[in-house]
């Protein structure tokens, strides 16, 4: 298996992982968007303190995603709506 032993750096500290070749690009890419947000927050809030940072970081992240969540359940149950129509005249077409 083609696996790399990075280090990605967030607030100031080093994680060592191993991760597949092929996933490198967005590890290295999330660590840089959780610095830049770390950095925003930092600056915005005048908050120093990297635990209270990554919390509000990890807790604006699962907000993002309970709401990506959300569309996609919305946007699969239309679309199942509309496929069961599609069948239902499929159906009575055929019966016909």
């Amino acid at each position: 298996m083609d696996e790399l032993a990075i280090k990605i750096k967030i607030g100031d500290r080093d994680y060592p992982m191993r991760i597949k070749a092929e996933e490198e690009e967005i590890i290295r890419a999330a660590g840089r968007m959780v610095n830049e947000q770390m950095k925003a927050y930092k600056d915005s809030f005048g908050i120093n303190d990297k635990q209270d940072l990554l919390a509000m970081v990890a807790f604006d992240c699962l907000i993002e995603k309970i709401r990506s969540d959300e569309e996609t359940n919305k946007k699969q149950l239309a679309l199942t709506e509309r496929i069961e129509g599609i069948t239902k005249k499929i159906i009575s077409s055929l019966a016909s």
